[in-house]
């Protein structure tokens, strides 16, 4: 990269955005770094910072500006674009650097996470419709009793797989009275044969609950083989805790990833199971119920990493930002337990910092690759994530699964 030409302005004589503070790092010279991003280039290093920012100016044709767009800061050349993220606590030197790999396109169509949920819920419940209305029509008693099966089997894959309380309480409620809906139809069965007409839905019911079922159970009960050293505190207090993700393949997205594997991301619910105050999805952070609350040191031992200034994102979208947004690190001399997502500028440690089960270290926030406020927990030991276990807390952790502390 070619060394700037004059010595840039002075950073603190005024407060910048992050994409001018971004644009006027990438094309600093050398020397002028450390002043623009003292955390960044202590952090990194001058050699290894020099290597990014020869690969990005390579990657983008030469940088001639950094602008702001939904998927978050954009590094723009005369050869394409790069998503970066630069954070700034006081709008005058960089606290915090990322840019990605890879080149940047922008997506076609935006479809908020909410949304998406949403769609999936709705397509499976018109689905579990026309099988409760089928069971209305039932020529036998077999019949019913196969067509019955099958409407048990889609509940299952419902409120099982699909994490329900994601949705609003009443979009919930109307869909789970299906099941009373179905069960109701049982006043025609005295005058409805034996047998006659749809003789092998028994067999699809049966097949069909015993299969989503025993998924069902496999995933909440699994185990990886290798736990924490010891068990931990509940890092959250006095509510009712809904594990959003967290078991087996199919109910944790985060088994993919080896080091996350075990990892569970906690929401807090309130009457009816909603997530959120009022009942509805939409709204800022403050709507749900977990943005906020005071998170406590799950162990003791030292902060290896701790990060307080990434923004938090808005409920539904994820701007680039780094996976973890602000965290706080902790090894116990056994393992490293990681929590993510915290709230910007509550984080109260710092890397080299002791800490002790029980000791406050932030608030719950919506930061780094997150679509809405929870804690994300995990320990991991050489690069696996272990299974969780918790002081007063017996069973297995599971999506759909609500822990009272």
């Amino acid at each position: 990269m070619p060394e700037g030409t004059g010595r840039p302005e002075d950073p603190g004589r005024t407060e910048r955005t992050a994409a001018d503070l971004l644009h006027r790092f990438l094309t600093a010279g050398r020397v002028h770094r450390e002043s623009l991003a003292p955390r960044v280039v202590a952090a990194v290093g001058h050699e290894r910072l020099d290597r990014i920012m020869d690969a990005t100016h390579e990657r983008v044709g030469g940088i001639t500006g950094v602008r702001d767009s939904p998927d978050g800061l954009l590094i723009e050349g005369g050869k394409g674009r790069v998503l970066a993220f630069a954070g700034t606590s006081d709008g005058r030197v960089l606290d915090g650097l990322l840019i990605a790999p890879g080149g940047y396109r922008a997506p076609r169509l935006r479809v908020p996470h909410g949304a998406r949920a949403a769609l999936v819920w709705t397509v499976w419940a018109l689905l579990l419709a026309t099988r409760v209305d089928a069971c209305w029509q039932a020529p036998s008693r077999i019949a019913w009793c196969g067509r019955l099966l099958i409407v048990a089997a889609g509940y299952l894959v419902l409120e099982g797989w699909r994490a329900p309380a994601r949705l609003p309480w009443w979009t919930r409620r109307t869909v789970e009275a299906g099941a009373f809906a179905g069960l109701a139809s049982a006043w025609r069965l005295p005058g409805l044969p034996l047998s006659g007409g749809g003789a092998g839905e028994p067999v699809a019911g049966v097949v069909l609950t015993a299969v989503f079922g025993g998924l069902l159970l496999r995933a909440r009960r699994h185990r990886w083989g290798t736990a924490v050293s010891r068990p931990l505190v509940f890092p959250l207090r006095c509510g009712n805790w809904y594990v959003a993700q967290g078991g087996g393949s199919g109910l944790n997205h985060h088994t993919s990833f080896p080091e996350q594997r075990g990892a569970l991301d906690v929401i807090q619910v309130g009457r009816g199971g909603a997530r959120v105050r009022g009942g509805g999805g939409r709204g800022g952070n403050e709507r749900y119920l977990v943005y906020g609350k005071v998170l406590h040191a799950p162990c003791d031992g030292t902060v290896v990493s701790a990060a307080g200034h990434v923004d938090d994102q808005e409920p539904g979208t994820v701007r680039y930002q780094p996976p973890y947004g602000n965290h706080v690190f902790i090894d116990t001399g056994a393992e490293i337990v990681k929590l993510a997502h915290l709230r910007r500028g509550t984080v109260t440690v710092s890397a080299g910092d002791l800490v002790r089960a029980g000791q406050v270290l932030g608030e719950v926030g919506n930061s780094g690759n997150s679509t809405e406020p929870h804690l994300h927990i995990h320990a991991e030991r050489d690069g696996l994530g272990l299974d969780l276990e918790f002081t007063g807390i017996t069973g297995p952790l599971y999506r759909g699964r609500t822990v009272r502390t």
